[in-house]
């Protein structure tokens, strides 16, 4: 009778393309593969691989192996996974995938934390232009910046991101006054292009909840917000980015706000959670340890007011 150990090492030969391949993620010797193999198959009664080409192949009956040890191995892992919740351990492995730039500021210290706290885990972080458009369900938490197009996740919201206008004050020296909304119609604008959100449309409330809309002529746009904030640094513009990434410069006068008294839609932080691994105690875990180095917002700790607020 096949066990579960069996199994698990067809599972790897079967998404292996030769036996060195199998023999390296298995960390033992390619004879030990071979060895393995046709024991395994003596055991099964019938050939599972086809060994003729210089591949491997599986054969019908291999195939019909292969699908089941990845059943029986999901079933292994789940039950593992449940009991180690049930217990409160913190074990397995969590994948979080977050954009470039926050991802690499605030939540790659994070995992590195989790992985020196919590020994019996392991953890990858996927950094990404558009980490929303990732399949969620390959990922336990997904940190996203902005309102989340999937409506069927459990959404959590880490920490709040106002978005800000802002220039640099070269540019706000030469340029044409800014008293109003409409005033920007008339100014180089620059708009970074991550989402499938309509970047060139700003919208902002007035102090007295009056609504005004600009619909921007982008002078530059580019799909990495550090670009664009180079951009706004040498006096390129006006551009509209998140608190967070560009707190630092308006603190120390390489930017000003621009129409301080008109706000923009917040583009809050959040962690949209897959369904499968939403309560478990490692994503529990993670979250807790995020959520604490973002209380209080890192970002709001040095700044002072700048000259135009």
């Amino acid at each position: 009778m096949l066990t579960s150990d069996d199994l698990a090492f067809f599972s790897v030969l079967s998404g292996s393309k030769s036996l060195a391949e199998s023999a390296r993620k298995l960390n033992v010797t390619p004879p030990a593969v071979t060895q393995r193999l046709r024991a395994l198959e003596e055991k099964a009664g019938v050939r599972l691989i086809d060994r003729s080409g210089r591949s491997l192949r599986l054969t019908e009956e291999g195939s019909l192996v292969a699908s089941h040890s990845v059943i029986v191995s999901d079933a292994i892992h789940s039950l593992a996974e449940a009991l180690a919740d049930r217990r409160g351990a913190v074990r397995g492995h969590l994948r979080v995938a977050a954009p470039h730039g926050f991802g690499r500021f605030y939540v790659a210290p994070v995992v590195e934390a989790f992985a020196r706290e919590h020994g019996s885990a392991t953890a990858t972080l996927q950094l990404s232009d558009h980490p929303s458009a990732l399949l969620v369900e390959s990922y336990e938490v997904v940190v996203h910046i902005g309102a989340s197009a999937h409506l069927d996740q459990v959404v959590t919201t880490l920490a709040p991101n106002p978005r800000i206008l802002c220039a640099s004050p070269e540019y706000l020296a030469s340029a044409l006054p800014i008293s109003t909304p409409a005033d920007l119609a008339r100014h180089r604008c620059l708009v970074v292009r991550e989402n499938e959100e309509d970047v060139t449309l700003w919208r902002f409330k007035g102090s007295q909840q009056e609504s005004a809309t600009v619909r921007v002529n982008p002078i530059m746009s580019s799909n990495d917000g550090a670009v664009v904030r180079d951009w706004a640094l040498a006096g390129q513009g006006i551009m509209m980015r998140s608190e967070w990434a560009v707190a630092e410069d308006l603190a120390e006068g390489r930017l000003w706000q621009v129409l301080p008294n008109w706000k923009l839609p917040p583009a809050d932080i959040v962690a949209i959670l897959g369904s499968r691994h939403g309560r478990s105690a490692r994503t529990t875990a993670f979250l807790t340890m995020l959520r604490q180095s973002l209380k209080p917002l890192p970002w709001r700790a040095n700044r002072a007011a700048s000259p135009c607020e």
